[in-house]
C-alpha cells in the first residue's frame, strides 16, 4: 500500500508539475502577444503622429502660398496699369519664398508617406511652381490670354491640393483589421 501511495504522490506531483509548465507557456504567450500589440499600436500612433505633422505643414505652407495668390482681387480692383504691375511684383515676390516653404514641408511629406501622398504632396508644389510662372506673365501683360492662363493654373493648383487633403485625410484614417 505504501508503495501505491507513493506512485500517486509521484503522478500528483507530474500531473501538478506538467499544469505549471503548460500554464507558464501559455501565459508567456498572451505576454509576447500583448507585448507585439501594444508595440504595433504604439508605432502606428507615432507614424500617424509624424504623418499628422507633416501634412499640417504642408497645409499650412499651402495656404500661406494661396493667400498670396489670393491677392489678384486687389490687382482687378486696382484703377491703372501701374498699380496692377506694382501689385503683381509683390505678389511675385511673396510668392517665391511660400513655394520655398512648400518645397520644405513636401519633402517632410515625402519622408511620412505613403508614396501616393507624396506624390499628391509633390503635384501641389509643382501646380503652384506653374501658378508661379504664369503670374511673372501678368506683369505688363494685360491680354485676357495670360489672365487665363493664370487662372487655369491656378485652378489645376486647387484641385491638386484638394486630392492631397482626400489623401492625407484617407492615410491618417484608423483602420482597425481582424488578424
Amino acid at each position: 500500500m505504501a508503495n501505491s501511495g507513493l506512485w500517486v504522490g509521484v503522478l500528483t506531483a507530474l500531473t501538478a508539475l506538467g499544469a505549471s509548465y503548460l500554464t507558464g507557456r501559455a501565459t508567456l504567450r498572451a505576454a509576447l502577444a500583448q507585448a507585439r500589440t501594444t508595440t504595433r499600436a504604439e508605432a502606428l500612433r507615432e507614424q500617424r503622429d509624424r504623418r499628422r505633422s507633416a501634412y499640417r505643414e504642408m497645409l499650412s505652407c499651402t495656404h500661406v502660398f494661396s493667400a498670396v495668390t489670393w491677392q489678384i482681387d486687389d490687382v482687378d480692383a486696382a484703377c491703372d496699369r501701374q498699380s496692377k504691375d506694382r501689385l503683381l511684383t509683390q505678389m511675385y515676390e511673396r510668392i517665391g519664398p511660400a513655394i520655398g516653404d512648400m518645397n520644405r514641408a513636401m519633402h517632410e511629406v515625402r519622408l511620412d508617406g505613403p508614396a501616393e501622398v507624396s506624390a499628391a504632396a509633390d503635384h501641389v508644389r509643382n501646380a503652384a511652381r506653374r501658378v508661379q510662372a504664369l503670374l511673372k506673365t501678368l506683369i505688363e501683360d494685360d491680354s485676357p490670354e495670360r489672365r487665363n492662363e493664370y487662372d487655369a493654373a491656378y485652378r489645376h493648383f486647387r484641385e491638386a491640393y484638394v486630392t492631397f487633403i482626400g489623401l492625407a485625410r484617407e492615410a491618417l484614417e484608423v483602420k482597425t483589421e481582424d488578424r
